[in-house]
């Protein structure tokens, strides 16, 4: 059993910063690519910045300049450090990690967090 826990949304003013945390925890062998995920109401998941193990990274155009991804592998947690927030940027924010569970099998598959809300608002 994996589990991926994110904190840190909340309500913020336009121009604001907030900067979100995802732990993830359970039993496995590794983790590989992690990455944050957005959704607004009525419209579809996208995908807003990802790190791998290494600490390579790659960012949706839209956060470009505003976003940075991190990572603390000793602690098993991605971090999204947002700033110059505006409205477009309200949505549930989700991580991702690809996680392989045992050293005997190199089998990786996806595993989500349930989701913090990032409210954008004056």
């Amino acid at each position: 059993q994996v589990q991926l826990v994110e904190s840190g949304g909340g309500l913020v003013q336009p121009g604001g910063s907030l900067r979100l945390s995802c732990a993830a925890s359970g039993s496995f062998f590794s983790i590989y690519t992690m990455a944050w995920y957005r959704q607004g109401l009525g419209k579809q998941r996208e995908l807003v910045a990802q790190i791998t193990s290494g600490g390579g990274t790659n960012y949706a155009d839209f956060v470009k300049g505003r976003f940075t991804i991190s990572r603390d592998n000793a602690k098993n947690t991605v971090y999204l450090q947002m700033s110059s927030l505006n409205a477009e940027d309200t949505a549930v924010y989700n991580c991702k990690a690809d996680i392989r569970i045992l050293f005997s099998s190199p089998t990786i598959r996806d595993y989500w967090g349930q989701g913090t809300q990032v409210t954008v608002s004056s």
